[in-house]
C-alpha cells in the first residue's frame, strides 16, 4: 500500500467514525451507536426480481468477476454468518456449487491509487482497488463453510450483466436481458469470523459453479422491510478483472438510466462496543479485556463468537488489531 493510501485511510477512518456517530439514531435497533453489546443483524431484504449480476472466481475461458454491495458498522463486529441470495442455471445440482469466497472492501479511496485511472465515470462511493486482507475468506481455505437451497426452481429476472463490463466511454450496455434459473440462497458460516472495526464497507462474494455461472441476484433501492435500511445506502458495483482495480456502476454505469440497485445479502454476528483501535498500542489488551467483561472470560467469548479455541480467537483478534 502507497503512504498516500495509508494517508487517506487514516484520515478517513476518523470521518467514517464521525459520520457513524452522526447518523446513529437512524438504524435499526440491533443496528445502532451503544456502549451496550447486542446481537448484530444486518440484510438487504428479498430478490426484487430486477437485476442478475455476476459475480464469479476466474476460470478457464472465463475473467473473474466482483459484484459489491455496502454496509454499515455502528461498533466493532464480529461477523459469524452471511447469506447471499443468486441465480444458477435451470436443474444444476447444488453440489455444483464448489466454492464460496468472500471479501470485505473499504469505500474509496481508502487502499486505492490517487488519482484513480479515468478508465470509468467515477470512483466516487466505490469499493477500493483491493481487499482489507485480513477480512478475505473462502470454503477452499476452510475459513468457512456453505451450504445452499434451492428457493425457486423457475425465477427469473428482467436483466443481466455478465459480459458487458467496459471501459469509459463504452461502459453502458443497458444490459444483457433477461435471464431464468434457479433462486439458491447459500448460507455461510465464518469458522474463522471476520472482525472490523465501525466504518462503511462492501461485501464482495464469489461463487464458483461447475457448467456454470452465479448470478448475483438484486434487492429493492431503498431497501424495504424485511431488509434493514440505513442512512448512506450505496449502489451496488462491479468489475472484472479486465477492469481491475476500476469499478462501474451497475445501474448508473452500465445499464444506465435512473435505476440502481442494492444486492440480496444478509449478515450476522455480535458487538465488541468496548474493542480497542486497530493500530493502537493497547488495541489487543483493550480488546481482550473487553472480551471478558462482555462474556465473563475469554474462555467463554470463544463459542458465542464463532471461534473453535480461545487460540482462535486470540489469533483473530490480534490480526484485526493490525494497524
Amino acid at each position: 500500500m502507497s503512504t498516500n493510501s495509508k494517508l487517506f485511510r487514516n484520515i478517513h477512518r476518523g470521518l467514517i467514525a464521525f459520520a457513524i456517530v452522526a447518523s446513529a439514531g437512524t438504524a435499526s435497533a440491533q443496528n445502532t451507536q451503544t456502549t451496550t453489546a447486542d446481537t448484530f443483524t444486518f440484510s438487504t431484504g428479498n430478490p426484487d426480481g430486477k437485476l442478475g449480476s455476476l459475480s464469479r472466481p476466474a476460470g478457464p475461458g472465463k475473467l473473474e468477476t466482483e459484484t459489491a454491495d455496502d454496509f454499515i458498522l455502528q461498533q466493532t463486529t464480529v461477523i459469524t454468518q452471511a447469506t447471499i441470495t443468486g441465480l444458477i442455471p435451470a436443474g444444476t445440482p447444488l453440489a455444483n456449487i464448489t466454492n464460496v469466497e468472500i471479501e470485505a472492501y473499504h469505500v474509496f479511496p481508502l487502499d486505492s491509487a490517487i488519482p484513480p485511472s479515468g478508465n470509468v465515470p467515477s470512483r466516487m462511493n466505490s469499493p477500493s482497488d483491493v481487499e482489507i486482507d485480513t477480512a478475505t475468506r473462502a470454503g477452499s481455505s476452510g475459513t468457512l463453510k456453505f451450504s445452499a437451497s434451492v428457493l425457486d426452481a423457475h425465477f427469473s429476472v428482467a436483466n443481466s450483466v455478465v459480459n458487458g463490463i467496459n471501459k469509459f466511454p463504452a461502459n453502458v450496455t443497458q444490459g444483457e436481458g433477461a435471464v431464468t434459473g434457479e433462486e439458491v440462497e447459500i448460507t455461510i458460516t465464518f469458522t474463522s469470523p471476520i472482525i472490523l472495526p465501525p466504518g462503511h464497507y462492501f461485501f464482495r462474494p464469489e461463487v464458483l459453479v461447475t457448467n456454470g455461472d452465479f448470478l448475483y441476484l438484486s434487492a429493492a433501492r431503498p431497501i424495504v422491510p424485511p431488509g434493514i435500511p440505513f442512512i448512506g445506502d450505496l449502489q451496488a458495483w462491479i468489475r472484472n478483472s479486465n477492469l481491475s482495480p476500476d469499478w462501474l456502476r451497475i445501474g448508473t454505469d452500465i445499464i444506465g438510466g435512473t435505476t440502481t440497485f442494492n444486492m440480496t445479502f444478509s449478515l450476522a454476528g455480535e458487538t465488541v462496543p468496548a474493542a480497542g483501535t486497530p493500530g493502537e498500542a493497547n488495541c489487543h489488551g483493550k480488546s481482550i479485556s473487553a472480551l471478558a467483561h462482555q462474556f465473563g472470560s475469554i474462555d467463554a467469548a470463544a463459542s458465542p463468537l464463532g471461534f473453535s479455541s480461545v487460540a482462535a480467537l486470540q489469533d483473530g483478534f490480534t490480526l484485526f488489531c493490525q494497524p
